[in-house]
Parts: C-alpha cells; structure tokens; sequence
C-alpha cells in the first residue's frame, strides 16, 4: 500500500465548504483507504491505499462531490513526493511559518510567477508540481495575488513537516 496525502481545496476557510474532520475520514474509509487520519480542520488527510495517484484524486473528489452537491478539489501527493517538498523548498532559511507551497496538478512554468500582482518584497519560486512562496512579512500583511491560488491549494511548511510525519507512519 501506498501511503497519501489529500488536501482539499478551499475547505473549512472563511464559513465555506464545512465539512467537519469526522465525516472526511468516513468518506475516505467508504472508499476503500486506510489507516486514515486529519490533521486540523482545512482539508489535511493521510491514508493508505493501493489505488493509483489519479484513482485517489478521482475517488475522493466523487465522494465530496456527493457531499457537498458541488465540485471539492483535491491535490494529492504521496509521502516520498511531499517529503521532497520539504527538501526542495528554495527558502530553507525562512521561518517555515512564512513560507507557503501552493499545491497543483500540473507542473507549473514561468507565467504562473509572471501574472502575479501586488508583489512587494514576497520571493516566489517554481517547484515540481508546486509554487513556493516566502512571505517575509507574513501572508496577512501580504497584497500579493497569485492566481494560481484559485486551482490551487496552499499550505505553509510546518504543516507539510507534520503531514510527512503522519504519512510516514503509515
């Protein structure tokens, strides 16, 4: 079994898309994974399935779907690839607190940092399947605008550590 991790867009944040941590493991024990755990309420979950990366993301998005009457995306990575986020992050000296990865499913290129706006001192790189983003100031003072972030899904690096540490112990 491969281990995963799921994060769900755009869930749990500013009164939109609840959906409460108990019934995500439900969903995802209903679709056949494993060993399946939360972490905080914005759409964290690992699990182990034997299912291919494109079937999880299918799998899962149906379910939600279903619960949510409307589309629910979700990024999916594997421990071996989420734990190479860590290692590449091109900010490893910045507090991991102001430090945001922008998960997507495609391998993004240079427009995806050219077609920002409101750039003050923020640092943007180009990952994997990932855009990183170093917020000196911290994301709230921020007034930077990423469009990616409307397909996209972001975490900073002290919750992709912990995600890597649960998934690991799967």
């Amino acid at each position: 079994m491969t281990a995963y991790v799921a994060l769900l867009r755009a869930v749990n944040l500013g009164g939109t898309g609840r959906l409460p941590m108990r019934d995500l493991v439900t969903m995802c024990e209903r679709a056949g994974f494993a060993s399946v755990r939360t972490y905080i309420a914005s759409g964290n979950v690992v699990f182990s399935s034997d299912a291919t990366e494109a079937a999880v993301k299918a799998d899962l998005e149906e379910v939600l779907h279903a619960y949510a009457g409307k589309p629910v995306a979700v990024l999916v990575r594997t421990v071996d690839e989420l734990s190479a986020v860590l290692t590449d992050n091109p900010f490893p000296g910045a507090p991991p607190s102001k430090v945001m990865t922008l998960f997507l499913d495609q391998t993004p290129d240079a427009k995806e940092i050219e077609t920002v706006s409101g750039q003050a001192n923020e640092a943007l790189k180009l990952g994997t399947r990932e855009l990183y983003v170093h917020y000196p100031e911290g994301m709230g003072r921020s007034t930077l605008k990423v469009p990616a972030a409307s397909y996209g899904t972001a975490r900073n690096i002290n919750t992709i550590a912990k995600l890597v540490a649960m998934a690991s112990e799967i």
